[in-house]
């Protein structure tokens, strides 16, 4: 792989592999992160020890060291200081540690306490403290301004109403699309552009999301009337919007950005820590189930205090149409989708993002099916289709299908996450999504 040694001059194993990775070796923002491309193309412990280092991380530390970082200050070395500094480090490594070119004590740009585009997180081209904090609660306070605004019109012409909750409609998820970029998808300052690594949000996501929405808000509705063998169209229409599904939703917008920040934020300063891949995994894991348990314990908080806040106002009767506070099952069931949501935000927030549509799709074509199921029961010799459902919302109620769907969603998602956010590529900043 490397090119044929002048006469009279040291060999040099290791420029050949760092042209043929240059792209991974320049855009990486701590050694590990090479280490992780390497182990993803084959190169193992025995194939580094052919280039006069003792494991994968020593490699990707002379890697590391000699590949310029666009837009990090010192590290516009020429090739040859890049050459001769590394061939120093790896005979002092060579000497001192058995081939571990990596622990000389060097204070070059392969040192990991010198990645700081790692941990940067406030400075102009990330948020600041104040945005962190505050952004995530303008959705709840967006979705509480519309419902006070909707029952303060109580009686007024329907038109006035519906241009209110349209507006509702669209500035509220607008909030939380902006506090989610705002905090979890805006690059530090001094970061690399992610070029060809960059993660697309998949434009499917929207409509999946919406799907899931609105099930919640409607469904258990639609399927009540399809199991009494309506809706009578035009004669049925949705009692009102459920006030307390709206803002519970709303509210958990908060602590999902929070914790998903947190344990972006601890996952790349044990980046820095940490001195090989299985110990940065064996770190980000108990992280992981930290921030997932915590959002899971805020979301029956949250809607106690929707609950609490709709009791000590009209506008659970106003806005919901009379429908008041949901059953338990309605309940789980829109905890069930806030941990959904919370789920794809993480993946999609380190570039895991193209398995999101396929767990939202999933949770989506279950409730499809429950519907589809239940009209396909009226047709002749089909009745059994609908069995399942019937017996599902006789013993449940009708929430239980939106329970169900969302659940097995989240679980997998989060099965996924497991593995996929505690490698090093997942926490590369410049692979957060556009």
């Amino acid at each position: 792989m490397s090119a044929q040694p002048r006469p009279g001059r040291p060999a040099d194993p290791v420029r050949g592999l760092l042209r043929a990775h240059r792209e991974l070796c320049e855009r990486a923002v701590h050694p590990l992160e090479i280490a992780a491309g390497l182990e993803a193309h084959g190169v193992t412990d025995r194939t580094a020890a052919r280039f006069r280092h003792r494991d994968v991380f020593s490699l990707a530390e002379e890697l590391y060291a000699r590949a310029p970082h666009p837009g990090a200050a010192g590290t516009a070395l020429t090739e040859a200081g890049r050459t001769e500094n590394a061939g120093r480090a790896g005979r002092t490594g060579r000497t001192e540690h058995g081939g571990h070119a990596g622990h000389t004590g060097r204070t070059g740009p392969g040192r990991p306490g010198d990645a700081p585009h790692a941990v940067t997180e406030g400075g102009p081209g990330g948020p600041g403290a104040a945005a962190v904090l505050l952004l995530p609660l303008l959705p709840g306070a967006l979705c509480a301004a519309v419902l006070a605004a909707l029952s303060a019109l109580a009686g007024r012409p329907p038109l006035v109403l519906g241009a209110v909750a349209a507006a509702g409609a669209v500035l509220v998820p607008a909030g939380a699309v902006r506090a989610v970029r705002a905090v979890l998808f805006t690059r530090p300052a001094g970061v690399v552009s992610a070029g060809a690594h960059t993660a697309r949000v998949p434009a499917s996501l929207a409509v999946w999301a919406c799907w899931l929405i609105a099930y919640a808000l409607f469904g258990d509705w639609l399927l009540r009337e399809l199991l009494g063998g309506g809706p009578d169209i035009p004669g049925s229409v949705p009692p009102g919007v459920p006030a307390h599904t709206v803002l519970s939703l709303a509210l958990a917008v908060a602590p999902a950005v929070w914790c998903a920040g947190g344990f972006a934020r601890v996952a790349r300063r044990r980046l820095v820590r940490s001195r090989s891949l299985a110990e940065f995994a064996a770190g980000v894991r108990p992280v992981l189930a930290v921030a997932v348990l915590v959002f899971a314990g805020c979301v029956p908080l949250l809607q106690r205090a929707a609950a609490w806040a709709l009791d000590r106002a009209p506008l659970a009767h106003a806005v919901a149409g009379g429908q008041g506070e949901p059953g338990p099952v309605r309940l789980w069931a829109t905890a069930a989708l806030c941990l959904l949501f919370f789920a794809a935000t993480l993946l999609t927030a380190h570039g895991r993002g193209a398995v999101v549509p396929a767990g939202l799709g999933a949770a989506c074509a279950a409730e499809a099916v429950a519907l589809l199921s239940v009209l396909a029961a009226r047709l002749p010799g089909l009745s059994v289709v609908a069995r399942p459902v019937e017996w599902t919302v006789t013993a449940l109620g009708a929430g239980a299908v939106g329970l169900l769907a969302c659940t097995g969603a989240a679980l997998a998602l989060l099965a996924y996450a497991a593995g996929a956010l505690t490698g090093v590529w997942a926490h590369h900043r410049a692979a957060a999504p556009t």
